[in-house]
Formats: structure tokens, C-alpha cells, sequence
């Protein structure tokens, strides 16, 4: 459906025309479902503030996910805490991340979302020096590392601001696409700090600046734990600095809280986030779970976490690229169906290749019903975040049809300023994963959980049915 702009008047026109889309400028002219300003102007300055966006989300990501593969070698460096703490280390930024989104998805269109993806980046320096330091010393307590955890929390906080953000820059028919780019190459974060983090801390590559090593009992080997903390520090300077420089704030994404909260009188923002935690929430918890599954189950006969680990979060985060992509052709409400009867049957495959009853189980399957229970969630992720903007584009428009240009384009900007709410709400909720997962591990048995997360997938599919999917659904997206 085109929607029709007011009649410009001649200081309408005059302004439009003075009007900036340079690096670092505030746009008050943004019309991105008009063809010929796409084409001209709004093609490139969204994917411009695309491309700075993406590295500074994945780097949030990174602060977010550092302790998953910290507390692999915890013990083997002397620390001597129990398999229940190093679960609760990895689980506790989940806390503060959920947190922290709630607040940064209102947060940012209050200030501006340029401004504030140069701060969110920034502040993140200071985490990372802190645990540096600490994890040169095994007799820091545990108190000290879990509050560390904590601030590291706010890296996934990033995503809520990113992800709303975003979705304003782009026109209806391609905002699967670039959610997907934004969210799902941001989430790269997850694999490159399992990665990249344990191929730095085997060597000196920082130099003396970083500190000595530490002594590796298990390998009787030297490491630089600390390395992988210390290395991301230059990296979040210069992306604060490339998002202060580069990117724009729009104006239309501008909003107070109060006009924002509209959003928790609307069903289907609790519908989607109850959607949105069934992929997210299991994306982010299971690439927080999965090197310790590894490394208690498996490593005795030879697999290591930190070998294989990343690889589930690289296939979810590519995937949901997919999933928006595949959504913008085919529906979003099709391919979140398909992603909770995906991850389903992944997970029946992973509870009966654990080990069990004397059984050492089956690695391979093991990893391979993860890979897939992340490609599946990759692809939810991408499809949920696709369906909330044409889900509130659809309602508000129906209820503006047969009015003028002037009542529809303010239905327009009121649905995009809820979409954009509502997307960074829903995935702080979803965060939460992060924390509810490895706790979940850590309190009852592996299986228990894994089958307590196929029935949660179930009423998930439901709802996606009723609502979204089937024949005369009352939202179809």
C-alpha cells in the first residue's frame, strides 16, 4: 500500500531542500516509502548508518558473551570454583542485559540514536579493563567477578537501541532485510569473542602493557587470560568514534517516554515477545550454556569447547539474516512456525545424545542437534523482528483508511515509532535467556531443562498459529 505525503507546502519545500544527510547530521526530511527520495537520498544514508551500526552492535555483543568462554579456564588457573558458580558467571550478565535493554529501548529515541550508539559503545571500555585486570590475579573473589559479569550485562543492551533503530531508516519491504544484516551480523559478537578469545590468550600479542601470564595446570602451559578482555578495548574507541562521526539521528525516530509506553496497551507487543523469547531467548542462552555442556560432558573424551563452540552462534547469527530475507518473500509468521518446529526436533536429537546411565553418549549428534537448534533460532530471530513492524504498519493503516494524506502519514510515523518500541522491548524480555538457560543447567539436570524448553516451544507455535499464520489469523504477517 503507497502512502501519500501531505501537500508541501513552499516552507516545506524550502526546508526540504536544506536539508542535510551528511555524516553526523539530525534529518528531519526522512521518507524512505516514497521511491523517488529512496533512490536518491535514503538508500544511501540507511545503508551508511547500517554498516557503522553493525560492528558496534557485534562488539556488544562481544562484552556481552566474554564470559562464556572466560569461564572455561577459570579452574585451570587457579580460581577453584564450583561447576554451579562458573554457571551462574556465565548466566549473570543475562540479568543486567535484559535489564538494561528495557531502559535503552526508550532511552534512545529520547537522546538520539547517533549519540547514543557512540555512548553505549564507550562505556563498554570500562568492563573490559576491569576484568582484564582481575583475572591476573586467581585470588580475586567471586563476589568481585560476579559483579564484573553484571556490568558486562550492558554490552547485550546494545541490541534493544540498535534493532529500533534501524528499523526507521528502511522502507516496509525491506526492513526483514536489514534487521536481519543489523541483528544477525551483530550477533556474530557471540562467536567472534568465542573464537578470537582463546587464540589470543595462548601468546603475549598485547605486550607487556597487558601483564604476565598465568600458569595453565591443566595444559602446563602459560596463558594471557587477560588478552581476551584487553583486546576489544581499542577497538570500542574507535567504533564510539565512527558512530559519533557517521551516523545520523532521524527526527522521526525521536519520541518521549510517554508516547512510547502506548505500547504496553497493545496485545501484540506481549504476543511477539512471548515469540521473540522462544528464538532470541534460546539463541542467547544457548550460546551461553553450550561451552560448559561441552566441557562437562564431552571433554573427558577429548572435545574441546573452545574448538567447537562458536560455531552454533555463527550458524544462528547468519541465519537470521536468512529469516528476514526469507520472510520479506514469503511471510514472517511461515518461518517462525518453521523455526520452533525446527529447534523442537533439534533438541529431541541433543537430550538423547547426552551422556546418560553409564552411556558416554554421542558427541556428534550432540553437536550437530545444536548447530541445528541454532540455525533454527536464527531464523525465528530474523522472521519475529520482520513481523512487528508489518503487524503494527497493517493495524494502524486499516484504521486510517479512507482518511487524507495527512491522517495516514501520521498513522505511518505512529506505527514505525511503536514497531521500534516494541522490537526493543520484546528483546529485552527475550534477553533474559541469557541468564534463565545456564541457570536452568545449573540447578536441574541438562535433560530436565532441554524438554522443559520443547514444551515452551509448543505454546509458541501456537500463538504464531492463531494469531499470525492461519486463515483469517487477526494479525497476518
Amino acid at each position: 500500500m503507497s502512502i501519500p505525503s501531505p501537500t508541501p507546502t513552499p516552507d516545506t519545500v524550502r526546508s526540504h531542500r536544506r536539508e542535510t544527510y551528511k555524516p553526523g547530521a539530525t534529518i528531519g526530511d526522512w521518507r524512505p516509502e516514497d521511491d523517488g527520495f529512496w533512490e536518491a537520498t535514503g538508500h544511501r544514508v540507511a545503508q551508511r548508518n547500517l554498516w557503522v551500526s553493525i560492528p558496534a552492535l557485534m562488539l556488544g555483543f562481544v562484552v556481552w558473551q566474554v564470559w562464556s568462554v572466560t569461564v572455561v579456564k577459570l579452574n585451570d588457573v587457579g580460581f577453584g570454583f564450583t561447576q554451579s558458580q562458573l554457571f551462574w558467571l556465565t548466566a549473570i550478565p543475562g540479568i543486567t542485559g535484559g535489564t538494561f535493554r528495557i531502559l535503552y529501548t526508550f532511552i534512545g529515541p529520547i537522546f538520539g540514536e547517533r549519540k547514543f550508539t557512540a555512548f553505549s559503545t564507550i562505556i563498554l571500555v570500562m568492563p573490559m579493563l576491569w576484568l582484564g585486570f582481575a583475572l591476573q590475579d586467581n585470588g580475586t573473589p567471586y563476589w568481585e567477578l560476579a559483579l564484573i559479569a553484571a556490568v558486562c550485562g550492558i554490552g547485550g543492551a546494545n541490541f534493544a537501541s540498535s534493532m529500533a533503530n534501524i528499523g526507521f531508516f528502511f522502507p516496509k519491504r525491506e526492513k526483514g532485510s536489514a534487521n536481519g544484516l543489523n541483528g544477525g551480523l551483530g550477533n556474530l559478537g557471540v562467536s567472534v569473542v568465542q573464537l578470537v578469545a582463546p587464540l589470543v590468550v595462548t601468546a603475549a600479542v598485547l605486550g607487556a602493557p597487558a601483564g604476565g601470564p598465568q600458569h595453565d595446570a591443566k595444559e602446563n602451559t602459560d596463558i594471557w587470560l587477560q588478552n581476551g578482555a584487553f583486546l576489544w578495548v581499542p577497538l570500542l574507541v574507535i567504533m564510539a568514534l565512527l558512530a559519533w562521526f557517521l551516523m545520523n539521528d532521524l527526527k522521526v525516530a525521536a519520541a518521549p517516554f510517554s508516547q512510547q509506553k502506548i505500547i504496553f496497551k497493545r496485545k501484540h507487543n506481549w504476543l511477539m515477545t512471548w515469540l521473540y523469547v522462544g528464538t532470541f531467548g534460546s539463541f542467547i542462552g544457548f550460546a551461553a550454556g553450550l561451552p560448559l555442556l561441552i566441557k562437562n560432558n564431552f571433554e573427558s573424551q577429548g572435545y574441546q569447547a573452545t574448538t567447537y563452540a562458536w560455531i552454533g552462534p555463527f550458524v544462528g547469527a547468519l541465519m537470521r539474516w536468512a529469516g528476514g530475507w526469507l520472510s520479506d518473500r514469503f511471510g514472517g509468521a511461515r518461518v517462525t512456525m518453521l523455526s520452533f518446529v525446527g529447534m523442537a526436533a533439534s533438541l529431541v536429537v541433543v537430550i538423547f545424545a547426552l551422556p546418560h546411565d553409564g552411556d558416554q553418549g554421542s558427541f556428534w549428534a550432540f553437536f550437530i542437534g545444536f548447530l541445528a537448534a541454532f540455525a533454527f533460532s536464527g531464523l525465528g530471530n530474523g522472521s519475529t523482528f520482520r513481523q512487528i513492524p508489518v503487524i503494527f504498519r497493517d493495524q494502524h493503516m486499516r484504521e486510517a483508511e479512507g482518511e487524507g494524506p495527512e491522517a495516514q502519514a501520521a498513522a505511518l510515523k505512529q506505527s514505525e515509532m511503536e514497531a521500534g518500541a516494541v522490537t526493543g522491548f520484546s528483546s529485552a524480555i527475550a534477553a533474559y535467556g541469557f541468564f534463565f538457560i545456564p541457570a536452568m543447567f545449573a540447578a536441574m539436570a541438562v535433560t530436565s531443562a532441554l524438554w522443559l524448553f520443547i514444551g515452551f516451544y509448543a505454546t509458541c507455535l501456537a500463538v504464531c498459529w492463531w494469531f499470525y499464520a492461519r486463515k483469517g489469523a487477526e494479525a497476518p504477517s
